[in-house]
């Protein structure tokens, strides 16, 4: 017998800031550590909250393995402080792990067979590379020329976006050039507090003659992307990096990043039970496939979906965050839309800025672009949200959100 259907509830999101992958601030910080303190940060936002009502932790992670591999999410329940008794299982959708993880947990509770359900996404680029430490592609792809575009990289499925949908050079630098603008400004008007979680960094470093290990810790509170010094003449004079005669440069791609974020979702009765406050609800959620090789426009497919599901419409959107993982395809995905009679308000598309600027933690940003959906919403009173993104391999996902 099917169970009754029940509102989900999103009672805490938080983030920590986004580092630049290699070099940056979490460089040399397992994204395990980065994990538990964003489970620990959204905890302490539901302190009537028993841990022992959480059913499972559901954490979104594109490449799971090294240092994020041994089912993470389960790993961090535990090194949280979590009772033992608080399952954990790591999702892969690629770029969309995170949202998708929100999604799950959501639909847990929404069927009745979960009270409370920990959501979240985690990434360290710096430690796992994009493709992982040893790709493997299956030879089946090559076998059948409508299969190749599985095998090509993401830069190149953009290329062939920029051609189809007739995106030129200058537009894609002018939407890199207005991330920045948006997301130094969010900066500098600290609309990014409430759903920003500190984090501190800790670095050691061995004395070889004494044999004594020097410690040097910083806070870090502001993700570390965005630059002040990005000018249209700068993004111009950068090289195409995925083909010769192409348009798409590493001025108008996201950043590899490094990064994680967490959710609280309750029902009805648990929220209830426990007094929390919530902050938004899970409406709906769709994913769509398109051709591997122009996975870029994958949110053209899922956003009218999820819109329908949510029955509302493009117009009802208050805060849209459309993943920049290049300004080609986000430039694609928009106009398409657009000669489609669903338009995104180009104001309340990214109004913090996106991936380009912010960085892109891959299976973390699912999880953080919600908690900016949901922490915007209340900022500036709007009603609905939505979190969507292409997905490599051919894939598009969007996800609404309602405040409450």
């Amino acid at each position: 017998m099917a169970k009754q259907v029940q509102e989900a509830y999103i009672c805490a999101a938080t983030r920590l800031p986004i580092g630049k992958s290699g070099r940056g601030y979490y460089k040399n910080t397992r994204p395990d550590e980065m994990l538990v303190r964003a489970i620990q940060a959204a905890l302490a936002q539901v302190p009537g909250l028993d841990p022992a009502a959480i059913e499972d932790a559901i954490v979104g992670c594109s490449f799971p393995e090294g240092e994020q591999g041994m089912n993470i999410a389960r790993v961090a329940a535990v090194l949280s402080g979590l009772p033992n008794t608080v399952g954990g299982v790591t999702v892969n959708r690629y770029c969309a792990s995170g949202i998708t993880a929100l999604q799950m947990a959501a639909d847990r509770i929404r069927v009745g067979e979960a009270e409370v359900m920990i959501a979240g996404g985690v990434e360290s680029m710096s430690m796992v590379p994009m493709g992982g430490n040893k790709p493997s592609l299956s030879p089946l792809i090559f076998e059948r020329d409508e299969n190749i575009g599985i095998a090509y990289g993401m830069g190149l499925t953009a290329e062939k976006v920029a051609q189809q949908w007739k995106v030129s050079r200058e537009a894609q630098d002018a939407f890199a050039l207005e991330s920045h603008r948006r997301a130094l400004a969010a900066m500098e008007a600290g609309h990014f507090a409430a759903e920003m979680t500190p984090f501190e960094i800790i670095e050691r470093s061995p004395n070889l003659a004494d044999g004594s290990i020097s410690e040097r810790r910083r806070v870090v509170s502001l993700d570390e992307g965005p630059r002040k010094d990005t000018s249209i003449e700068g993004l111009g004079k950068l090289k195409p990096v995925f083909a010769a005669k192409g348009s798409v440069t590493a001025g108008n791609s996201s950043q590899t990043s490094d990064g994680a974020g967490a959710l609280i979702v309750a029902s009805e009765a648990a929220v209830k039970r426990f007094g929390l406050t919530p902050l938004a609800r899970f409406v709906s959620f769709a994913v769509r496939g398109v051709p591997p090789e122009i996975m870029g426009i994958g949110p053209i497919e899922a956003i009218p979906a999820a819109l329908k599901l949510a029955g509302i419409t493009a117009a009802d959107l208050d805060w849209v965050e459309l993943n920049e993982a290049f300004a080609a395809q986000s430039l694609a995905v928009l106009n398409d839309l657009d000669s489609k009679g669903i338009v995104l308000d180009r104001s309340k598309v990214n109004p913090n800025g996106g991936a380009i600027a912010l960085g892109h933690p891959l299976g973390a940003t699912g999880a953080i672009r919600a908690a900016s959906v949901i922490h915007g919403l209340r900022r500036t009173g709007g009603k609905y949200g939505m979190v969507t993104m292409c997905v490599g391999a051919g894939q598009g996902a969007a996800g609404i959100i309602e405040r409450l």
